[in-house]
């Protein structure tokens, strides 16, 4: 049996449509037929080679979200069984097979059932973004109800995100974006904020009396990350899943704040703590279903002949919402 994958053979080269074996799923694996693949920005920057931490070696099969159907379990699983609906991020790094694919064989433990109300594609836009998101909003922050956040990058992938789990667990949530993408804050349950009209200081000043806000999210990086050390309040924590570069501490320090980085991957590169992929997305399913969390997808169709111009959405940045591939 073969399927139809596409294949990246050299890193900024093209993706070849392929003829492959379909995977036998090994123990603690099930064999999805995929429907949908979610794109991510860190899937152009695997793609042209500049993502060494995801150690993908050449050929590759790029694609790190799912959504599909389970259609053969292998031994030791029981939490699937086949015709599940699933979904979950599953591969595209690591040698780990991505989902630019018909067929997966997938660690089950890092698997969970699709959410009812969601359609494939839907389901396949959310994985990375909200396991980012829950990673450091709940986990790092341990955020409350009635606290203050602010999501820097409010309407990009993991931000929309951040903003529908910040307000579902009862925060009061600002964000961040360009005016073009105030609408989409706010109908998300934010406050909008202009960055390249006020300054970190004004912002903070007119939206919480110069305090500071009890959470940051940074989704961005790099300048992004040095404002929201400005705008974090006294005893206060920012999360960032984009540390990278130098960066000055000292406003950090001088609100005696506490800061925590995401990375998303680990369980992917190293196999350890999968599970609990598995077990944040089950919570996404549940919020998904009690109307609390939907994704932004973008409205173009994409599938395997036309996945070049997906890529080119995220590059190019005229994506409005996440970028999904429907699987032939």
């Amino acid at each position: 049996m073969s399927m139809q994958a596409l294949v990246l053979n050299q890193y900024n080269g093209p993706l070849e449509r392929v003829t492959l074996p379909i995977p036998e799923p090994a123990r603690g694996q099930v064999l999805v037929r995929i429907n949908a693949s979610g794109l991510n920005p860190l899937d152009t920057k695997i793609r042209v080679g500049n993502a060494a931490h995801a150690c993908h070696p050449l050929p590759l099969v790029l694609g790190i979200d799912l959504a599909g159907v389970v259609v053969a379990v292998g031994a030791d699983v029981t939490a699937f069984r086949t015709g599940d609906e699933v979904y979950g991020m599953t591969g595209g790094v690591g040698g780990i097979q991505g989902s630019l694919a018909q067929y997966a064989a997938v660690d089950a433990q890092l698997l969970a059932h699709k959410p009812s109300s969601l359609s494939m594609r839907e389901a396949a836009a959310l994985p990375l973004a909200f396991i980012t998101s829950y990673s450091g909003i709940v986990e790092r922050a341990h955020l409350r109800a009635g606290q203050t956040v602010l999501v820097q990058g409010g309407a990009g992938g993991v931000g929309h995100v951040s903003v529908q789990l910040a307000r579902a667990l009862g925060a009061r949530v600002f964000a961040t974006a360009s005016a073009r993408d105030h609408d989409v804050v706010a109908r998300f349950g934010a406050t909008p904020i202009d960055y390249s009209a006020r300054s970190v200081e004004q912002y903070v000043d007119e939206l919480t009396n110069g305090e500071g806000f009890d959470l940051v999210v940074d989704t961005v990086g790099g300048a992004a990350l040095d404002a929201s050390f400005a705008a974090v309040r006294h005893f206060g924590h920012v999360v960032s899943a984009l540390g990278w570069g130098t960066h000055a501490l000292a406003p950090l320090s001088f609100r005696e704040a506490t800061y925590s980085g995401v990375f998303t991957l680990y369980p992917l590169l190293t196999g350890k703590n999968r599970a609990h992929h598995g077990e944040m997305l089950e919570e996404a399913t549940r919020l998904a279903e009690q109307g609390k969390l939907a994704p932004r997808v973008d409205p173009r169709r994409f599938d395997l002949a036309s996945a070049e111009r997906a890529y080119d959405a995220i590059t190019q940045r005229t994506a409005r919402g996440k970028i999904v591939v429907e699987i032939d």
